[in-house]
């Protein structure tokens, strides 16, 4: 059986994710078959495997730093919220229901032999197990329901845990010396090693309160991770990407940031584009005037398109298609470009609704969700786009939702499922003048797609755009992958962290 590393956190967006995934690169870069495992993840960003098992990005990504295969067993628990108080439940890659907290606490035992199960059958494969925490392990009102998260996994791995403080915002050693603090006896134990992470500046400076937090602490401080500007894919609303850069480049692109934003990752391939800005908004002022507006996917696509109602951003989207500004939506943002959207089952919201009447079609959520990985290219494509037309495409579908197009509804893609090829293509997606929509997720990874997008709005804007390339978007990834091991190499004691893999605990 494999050995185990755990990285826990003193709050969520400490870091955890970045360093289990610049861990599980390093141990693969030193010849070590090593995966990444994270028991429950509660995010609204998923993918979906070869298999058609959805699970959380983070692992996608780490799996992806230590060169296999994401495997829905290295996420057996996703949590998608679907209001403030309830989640969708998966377990397995498969959707088992959807519960309000309470009742999720209440049931999570049960899902001990699940997790356990999608541990172990890593561990027979690997070398190494990296698992990441969620949240804190100091919860103190959620430790007793913690049976797999933080403490109750690292004691079913038997792994010993590295925690890790975030100095970006403030009292890193109030965070590391107070999750320590209430901790129990023997999860105090468990900790191995601290980790200051995102630190700017000069370190001798810090040095004397490391001297400090490891007498108060007494567990030695196993590194200073710096803060690093790479661009790997998060998994939750807490990206830093929503709250950057709103300067307006020479290609403007915004993406609607609703509420219950989901998959926004789709969008990345244009953020590595020279002279191309992407924006997140939330209202009309931030909206300002752009050469092409994205709605994004959404994990309640009726309740986020009222909220566009209600503040204004609808009215500032269709008064921008009228315009001929190109709007492109994806999954849930596909759907509420329909005429109606009916939730017969609850699945969502419940009832029907108008949807912005910008393509012919009407969308019934089901209670069966599609999750397929697909293939394909675009079809025949109009207006301001129509340089994609036959441009290859590949990416995955996850939605409840049954789009059916009208008469005089033109399809936009043609895609079939990687496993099937044998069943051919069908149709997918639809267009109407400037207005674009698909369930494929990654829509834009293919780095013809991008650059096509940017050539046309270019091209109708009278801007150059012979520098706005597009890149080999996995190619990006494998780099900004060795740039995050090279620098925790760096800056973190490597050897101390293989001495505590191999401590017994």
């Amino acid at each position: 059986m494999a050995k185990a590393i755990m990285i826990q956190g003193t709050m969520s967006n400490a870091g955890k994710s970045l360093i289990a995934a610049g861990l599980c690169r390093i141990f693969h870069q030193d010849g070590y078959r090593v995966a990444p495992f994270k028991a429950q993840n509660m995010a609204l960003n998923s993918f979906i495997t070869r298999e058609g098992l959805e699970m959380g990005r983070a692992q996608v990504m780490q799996a992806e730093a230590a060169g296999i295969a994401p495997s829905v067993r290295m996420n057996p628990i996703l949590l998608k919220p679907t209001n403030d108080t309830g989640s969708q439940v998966i377990v397995n890659g498969e959707v088992l229901g959807n519960m309000d907290a309470r009742a999720y606490f209440a049931y999570k035992k049960n899902l001990i032999p699940a997790v356990m199960d999608a541990y172990n059958s890593l561990a027979a494969e690997n070398d190494i197990i990296v698992i990441e925490g969620a949240g804190s392990p100091a919860e103190i009102n959620l430790k007793d329901d913690d049976a797999f998260v933080n403490m109750g996994m690292a004691k079913l791995a038997k792994a010993p845990v590295l925690l890790v403080g975030d100095i970006d915002r403030g009292g890193v050693f109030a965070q590391l010396i107070g999750t320590v603090e209430l901790l129990d006896e023997d999860e105090r134990e468990l900790v191995k090693g601290l980790i200051i992470n995102k630190f700017r500046g000069d370190k001798t400076i810090l040095d004397p309160g490391i001297v400090m937090l490891e007498e108060k602490a007494g567990i030695p401080v196993v590194g200073v991770a710096p803060y690093l500007n790479i661009e790997v894919e998060d998994e939750d609303s807490l990206t830093e990407r929503f709250s950057g850069n709103q300067e307006v480049g020479l290609i403007d692109l915004a993406v609607i940031r609703v509420p219950r934003i989901s998959n926004f990752t789709d969008f990345n391939p244009f953020e590595r584009m020279p002279g191309v800005s992407l924006r997140y908004v939330q209202n009309v002022h931030e909206l300002k005037n752009p050469d092409m507006i994205f709605l994004p996917g959404t994990k309640n696509t009726m309740e986020d398109l009222l909220w566009m109602r209600q503040n204004g951003l609808e009215a500032a989207v269709l008064k921008a298609a009228a315009s001929g500004t190109p709007v492109f939506g994806v999954c849930g943002g596909y759907q509420m470009l329909g005429e109606t959207l009916s939730d017969p089952l609850g699945v969502e919201a419940g009832g029907s609704i108008k949807g912005m009447g910008l393509l012919p079609m009407d969308t019934v959520f089901a209670g069966d969700k599609t999750r397929t990985r697909v293939c394909g290219s675009f079809g025949k494509v109009g207006g301001i786009l129509s340089g994609l037309s036959g441009t290859e495409l590949e990416g995955y579908e996850i939605h409840m939702g049954v789009t059916t197009l009208k008469e005089r509804a033109s399809s936009l893609t043609e895609i079939q499922n990687i496993n099937e090829e044998e069943q051919g293509r069908k149709a997918d997606g639809a267009q109407c003048g400037n207005v674009y929509g698909s369930y494929v997720h990654s829509i834009f990874d293919r780095e013809q797609v991008a650059e096509r997008i940017v050539q046309a709005i270019g091209q109708a804007k009278g801007v150059d755009t012979e520098d706005m390339t597009g890149v080999d978007y996995q190619s990006f990834k494998e780099s900004q992958y060795d740039i995050l091991a090279a620098s925790l190499r760096e800056h973190l004691d490597m050897k101390k962290i293989y001495e505590i893999l191999e401590q017994e605990v």
